[in-house]
């Protein structure tokens, strides 16, 4: 596999290195599946998580990555640390340099932090997040589950619905899928979509029956209240009556048609409850499943790369 020292966005990764970052988790779904996950890969490295927003979620994928894989993990709590005593992020930087770690996963945000600390630090840097730019790992484990259940990652018709214009989550997805040749809709009110995408084989759609038909996969996403200024949809229950995934608007997809969500999921907002616990349908839970080995084969090949 190509050398990459850092994991800051799907943009400039190509299908070759997505590919091998996919077929590298494969192996690591499968060892974790069968119980025997201690492997010595990064026995005597460092990770240090280091999270300026919460993510219980991602930040435990990426410790139980690490552990899995043998390194000295540190959470970083930015709540009690010198960052809230007005430390800037270069001085961050400068302390963490100090401290010889080797891999550096960032959540902050600005978008662009991450990609500032890649250029101060000698560690490699994997960015778990960054303001509305992009959330890569999020991207790759989506695209593992897409994989592993439809058998291919390419010539799919995929709708992403929902609070796109403040979805990093989205962004990623909608780079790393077009560029391996699927088809991408947007779905959501028009004050939750992008002015231009700028990506070719995107289309966007207002209507959740148009938007959704023929679809392979219907990935859901959260209202990013924190995110929002007033005003953006009416109320969460007439969003729901319009844009909640449900059984009446799931059937406008294939028949097989799949359905997945980042998580954290508002239950009645943008998902029925009785879609996102669907044995059949839903993948949400195996998405999860896919974030530590995703994440296990992003941090071996990023380290692998640095020695």
């Amino acid at each position: 596999m190509a050398q990459l020292k850092h994991l800051l966005g799907i943009e400039g990764l190509n299908p070759v290195s997505v590919t091998n970052l996919l077929d590298l988790a494969e192996s690591y779904a499968l060892l974790n599946r069968s119980g025997k996950t201690q492997r010595d890969s990064l026995r005597g490295r460092t990770l240090i998580n280091l999270f300026f927003e919460d993510s219980t979620r991602t930040r435990t994928s990426f410790e139980l990555a690490g552990r899995r894989l043998g390194a000295d993990v540190v959470n970083m709590s930015v709540a009690t640390s010198s960052v809230t005593k007005g430390e800037t992020l270069l001085d961050t930087a400068a302390t963490l340099n100090a401290m010889n770690c080797d891999l550096l996963v960032v959540r902050h945000k600005s978008s662009g932090a991450p990609a500032l600390l890649a250029q101060k630090v000698g560690a490699s840097v994997i960015n778990a997040g960054d303001g509305t730019h992009e959330h890569p790992t999020q991207a790759l484990l989506d695209a593992l589950t897409i994989r592993r259940n439809k058998g291919r990652i390419s010539g799919l018709t995929i709708a992403i619905c929902g609070d796109i214009v403040h979805s990093r989550v989205a962004r990623s997805n909608i780079l790393l899928l077009t560029m391996m040749g699927n088809f991408v809709r947007l779905v959501g009110p028009p004050t939750l979509l992008p002015g231009s995408i700028g990506v070719n084989g995107v289309e966007i759609f207002h209507d959740m029956e148009e938007g959704l038909k023929g679809a392979d996969i219907v990935m859901m996403l959260r209202l990013q209240k924190e995110r929002m200024t007033a005003g953006l949809i009416p109320s969460a229950r007439e969003y729901f009556t319009f844009y909640g995934l449900d059984r009446k608007k799931l059937s406008y997809a294939k028949p097989d048609a799949l359905v997945m969500h980042p998580g954290p999921m508002n239950r009645g907002v943008e998902i029925d409850s009785e879609v996102a616990d669907d044995a059949a349908r839903s993948r949400i839970k195996e998405q999860v499943e896919m974030g530590v080995a995703v994440r296990m084969a992003v941090l071996d090949t990023c380290a692998r790369s640095n020695y």
